[in-house]
This record gives structure tokens, C-alpha cells and sequence, in this order.
């Protein structure tokens, strides 16, 4: 089996226990990239596992990295929640023969591609890329940024109230009064969606989130469409701070009048997994659900 080694070396802990790791690795697979800085091209790597130690952000990472060529992923949590990186080192040490003799599946989840344009005299442009990383790839025949977790659109200093219109399939849905709009996935619809106020969609599940952040008019609630659709944010009068986020990592100021696209992306991101796991056993025990509140002693 070939293995890529992703992570993120500037979180502590991670380097350290990547080499710890190596040579129990070394045992049982061919690696065949080693990176835990972000700085490697995987275009053109041939692997079957990709191996990310960290937590959820740097799953993230690594699935921009992987771009256009998505292989399937087993993350190693060394953070603190893990919905996606969600095995122990010492699990992932229990399991990886067993990935190794092929008695595990690889589980298929939507991805997004979001188009950032800037409208000026009613004509609309590209927005210009950002610094061109491993870790923000912008597909060079439809100019867009790939990404897993969500879209948020959201104010900033000195944090006035931002007006969105929402329109789906070119069709208008509504407009927002507040501070934001965020579009996800359903692998981001534990992350800030959730904070928001936004339904938990089921992983596999092909649909896109829209939960406005604190709206102004009561009304508007959280919905989920169909991911064959085009959704399309157009931001009103330009506002002071205003800024697209991508997967919380990434971000694009929109100080003038924009339009973003958000549709799904023609790969998926592939999850690893074996008996034992599941969604709604990681759900129970990363929220808590079914059990007593720890209310601490002081």
C-alpha cells in the first residue's frame, strides 16, 4: 500500500508523533510522500491512503492539497473535537493492518467549487487569485476554489449589518439582512453552520446547508437544497469588512460588490473507514449526546 503522510507540522505535538509513527509505517506500507507543511504538489502522486495527523483543520488542508486528484483519507486526531481525523493514535495503530489486508470501505462525500466575481458598472470579472499555495488550488478552466466544509460570506470591522441575495438555479430566493450567509456541506454541517444555528445533514448525504448568521428578520431559518443546484450570493451595498471564507482557512476580502458561486465540485472527497466506526457514533461521543452534563467542582 502507498501512503501520503499529510499534517500539520506547526501544531504541537504533530512532528513528534509523526516520527514516533514512521517506523511502525514503515512496516506495513510504502510512503511515498511525507509533508506536513503544505508545500508538495500531489497532482501527479500515486497513493492509495492518505494519511493526515492532526485534527479537522488539517483534513481541510489536505484535501486542497489533494485538489483534483482525491485519494481516500484516515486522519490520526491530535486536536481537540475530530469529527473527520476521529481514531486515537494508539486506534489507528489497532487498525491500519487491517486497512492494509483491505478489510475496510471508503465512504464518497461532496465537495464544492466556489467562482468569485466582482460586479462593477454591471459588468462582472474574475476576482484576482490569491498567492497561489499547495493549499489553495483554483482550477485553471473555471478559475474556482475547491473546498469541503463551507462558503461563508460575513462581516467584519467595523462589523455594519451586510445584505446577500441568495438565488438558486438563477431563481431568487431571498435576501439577508445580517451578519452573513455561510453555504456548506454536509461534512461542514458540524462546524460553523452548526454554531450558527444549522441542521446536522447525514455525511453522505448530497445537499448543500444555507444558514444566515444572526438575520435580522426572524423569518429566515436554515435550508437545505438539492447539490445539483447553483447557488449564487450576490452582496448589496459595499460594505467595510466584508469577506468570503473558505473552510475557515482562506479568506477573500469583498470590499465592493461581488457574486459567488458555489456548486458542487466534479470529485468527492473519499473517507476511510472500518468496522467499529460510524457517523452517529462519532456524534455521540464528540457532542455528548444521551449523557449526563460534567459539571465541574471548583
Amino acid at each position: 500500500m502507498r501512503v501520503m503522510v499529510l499534517g500539520n507540522g506547526q501544531r504541537p505535538g504533530v512532528r513528534e508523533e509523526a516520527e514516533r509513527l514512521l517506523p511502525f509505517l514503515r512496516q506495513h506500507c510504502e510512503i511515498v510522500v511525507f509533508d506536513l507543511f503544505q508545500v508538495q504538489d500531489l497532482c501527479a502522486v500515486e497513493a492509495d491512503l492518505t494519511l493526515v495527523l492532526g485534527g479537522d483543520g488539517a483534513i481541510l488542508r489536505a484535501a486542497r492539497q489533494m485538489g483534483y486528484r482525491q485519494v481516500p483519507v484516515l486522519g490520526v486526531n491530535l486536536g481537540k473535537l475530530g469529527f473527520l481525523a476521529d481514531l486515537t493514535p494508539d486506534e489507528f495503530c489497532q487498525v491500519f493492518p487491517r486497512i492494509v489486508r483491505r478489510e475496510s470501505h471508503v465512504t464518497h462525500h461532496l465537495m464544492y467549487e466556489c467562482l468569485v466575481e466582482e460586479i462593477e458598472d454591471g459588468a462582472v470579472r474574475p476576482e484576482p487569485a490569491l498567492p497561489a499555495t499547495a493549499c489553495s488550488p483554483r482550477d485553471p478552466l473555471t478559475n474556482a476554489y475547491l473546498g469541503l466544509n463551507e462558503v461563508a460570506i460575513q462581516t467584519g470591522p467595523p462589523f455594519h449589518l451586510v445584505e446577500l441575495d441568495l438565488l438558486i438555479d438563477g431563481e431568487a430566493v431571498s435576501r439577508y439582512s445580517g451578519d452573513g450567509l455561510i453555504i456548506s456541506t454536509p461534512i461542514g454541517s458540524t462546524a460553523h453552520s452548526l454554531s450558527a444555528g444549522g441542521p446536522i445533514l447525514s455525511q453522505e448525504l448530497s445537499a448543500f446547508v444555507i444558514t444566515p448568521i444572526c438575520p435580522h428578520a426572524l423569518t429566515n431559518r436554515p435550508l437545505v437544497d438539492s447539490a445539483h443546484k447553483v447557488y449564487t450570493v450576490q452582496t448589496g451595498r459595499p460594505t467595510e469588512g466584508t469577506t468570503l471564507i473558505l473552510d475557515g482557512q482562506l479568506t477573500i476580502p469583498l470590499p465592493r460588490r461581488h457574486r459567488v458561486t458555489v456548486r458542487r465540485a466534479p470529485v468527492t472527497f473519499q473517507l476511510m473507514k472500518v468496522s467499529g466506526q460510524s457517523y452517529y457514533r462519532t456524534l455521540r461521543g464528540k457532542l455528548h449526546w444521551g449523557m449526563q452534563p460534567n459539571y465541574r467542582q471548583e
